[in-house]
C-alpha cells in the first residue's frame, strides 16, 4: 500500500518494524527518525502503542480480505487459489517486500501482546482459516483435492506449512527454502 497520509506512513512504518524486531522491537522515537515526524505526531494519530499496532492489523487484515476477494475473482480454480497463495508469499519472501506475514509474526508474541492486539490476530487466523477450509472443500466437490482429515484440519495445516515456511526461510536467511517446504504441501493434496 502506498501511504497516502503521515497515518498511513506511520503504520507502514510501524509494520516493517515489527516485521524486522517484533512488538517490543520499536519505540515512537524509532517511527519518528523513518517517517521524519515527532513523537507527538504520532501520539496524536495513535495515543499507544497498542492503539497503533491494532490498527496495524485492523488495516492488514482489511487488505488479506481484500486480496483474497481478488484472487476468487480472478482465479475460480481451487487448486490455483492455493498455488496463488503460496506464490504471492513466495514472491515477497524472495524480493524482500514483506518477507513474513505481520500476524504470524505477532502469534509468537501473543503471551505479551495487549488484548486489543492479540484478538485482531486471531482473528486474522480464523478468517485466513475460513477461506483455506473453503478451497479445500470446493477442490474436494470438484474432485481435484484429496483430503486425508477434514478441511478444517487440513486447512490449519496447510497455513501452518506456509508461516513455518516463512520462518525456515528467515532462520536459513535463503528464500528458497519457503518453496522447498511449501510445494511438497500443493503435491499432497493433489
Amino acid at each position: 500500500m502506498k501511504p497516502n497520509n503521515t497515518s498511513d506512513e506511520i503504520i507502514n512504518c510501524a509494520r516493517s518494524l515489527i516485521i524486522s524486531g517484533g512488538y517490543n522491537g520499536f519505540s515512537y522515537a524509532d517511527i519518528s527518525k523513518v517517517v521524519g515526524v515527532r513523537n507527538a505526531t504520532i501520539h496524536h494519530h495513535f495515543p499507544t502503542k497498542s492503539n497503533l499496532v491494532r490498527a496495524l492489523i485492523v488495516n492488514y487484515r482489511e487488505q488479506v480480505q481484500l486480496g483474497l476477494a481478488e484472487l476468487e475473482r480472478n482465479v475460480p480454480e481451487p487448486v490455483e487459489q492455493l498455488r496463488a497463495y503460496i506464490h504471492y508469499w513466495e514472491s515477497c519472501i524472495a524480493d524482500a517486500t514483506a518477507p513474513f506475514c505481520v500476524c504470524a509474526l505477532l502469534a509468537t508474541q501473543l503471551p505479551v501482546l495487549p488484548e486489543e492486539v492479540a484478538l485482531e490476530v486471531r482473528a486474522h487466523f480464523r478468517t485466513l482459516s475460513t477461506w483455506l477450509t473453503s478451497v479445500l472443500e470446493r477442490g474436494v466437490a470438484q474432485g481435484r483435492i484429496r483430503l486425508t482429515t477434514s478441511a478444517k484440519i487440513e486447512a490449519e495445516s496447510f497455513m501452518a506449512t506456509v508461516h513455518g515456511a516463512m520462518l525456515s526461510a528467515r532462520a536459513y536467511d535463503d528464500a528458497k527454502i519457503f518453496g522447498a517446504i511449501t510445494h511438497p504441501l500443493l503435491k499432497r493434496l493433489l
